[in-house]
């Protein structure tokens, strides 16, 4: 056998680089020179027809999943989601390289795409975010609460050895009653936002005292509608809600590309 043939032969060397894909734009979005993603890597565009990919290579020997990692890929997507409307992919979307990312995902899907990125046109996502202040809330809850009062009285004039049961009693009871009043919060909220959008969605509490985590698809030059609308929330829970609005961001909750093995 000749070399020549031993080399054509010989099993290729295991791939160890692929290409992260962040989400799908427009095709003339241009990348900012300083822009990058995970592990700080140069962020680049593979373009298809009318709409492109945000990628960066990345090492197939490393896991991903940490903080910075999922931070690195929010912060990409959110910041082009204020000049562009952005498709955000799943977190972890890695295909071999960039002939795949082409042909895969962006030809495969180029018509699904196109549509969904003109339903994205000139909008963005805005998230309000907010949460019961801890002490306002508890006054609230043993104030409209008789059984929630006694049990507090027997905490206070009893030792602490002896009250277990009735710390354990009082703090189901004003969880219980805090998720009614989210549920009842939630509402207001829903009611006063969707006065903007009919693109509003309620996400799941990230914490026990969240009084409302809602989404919302607006378009961004209505953005100093919403803050209005926010401000007015913020003034009606005064002292006893801590609002935050935040956005815009990509469209998280409204749009998420599928990777091509989905």
């Amino acid at each position: 056998m000749s070399t020549s043939e031993q080399a054509t032969d010989a099993p290729e060397a295991p791939r160890t680089e692929g290409v992260y894909v962040y989400g799908i734009v427009p095709a003339d979005v241009e990348t900012a020179e300083d822009a990058v993603g995970i592990d700080e890597s140069p962020v680049n565009t593979v373009s298809h027809g009318d709409i492109a990919a945000l990628v960066s290579e990345i090492s197939l020997d490393r896991q991903l999943g940490k903080p910075a990692d999922l931070r690195a890929h929010a912060y990409l997507l959110d910041g082009t989601a204020k000049v562009a409307p952005v498709l955000p992919m799943r977190f972890g979307a890695v295909l071999t390289d960039m002939d795949a990312v082409k042909a895969e995902l962006l030809t495969e899907n180029a018509d699904d795409f196109a549509e969904a990125m003109k339903e994205l046109e000139g909008k963005a996502q805005y998230l309000l975010k907010a949460r019961y202040v801890e002490e306002a809330i508890l006054r609230e809850v043993v104030g409209e609460n008789a059984q929630a009062r006694e049990l507090l009285e027997t905490i206070r004039k009893q030792p602490e050895d002896v009250t277990r049961d009735a710390r354990i009693t009082l703090g189901e009871l004003v969880s219980k009653a805090i998720e009614a009043k989210r549920e009842a919060d939630t509402s207001i909220a829903v009611d006063a936002l969707s006065s903007l959008t009919d693109a509003v969605k309620v996400r799941e509490p990230t914490h026990e005292e969240d009084a409302a985590n809602v989404a919302i698809l607006l378009e961004t030059e209505r953005q100093q509608d919403l803050e209005h609308a926010v401000g007015t929330l913020g003034e009606q829970w005064d002292g006893r809600v801590e609002v935050r609005l935040l956005g815009p961001l990509a469209a998280y909750d409204f749009v998420m590309t599928r990777t091509p093995e989905d």
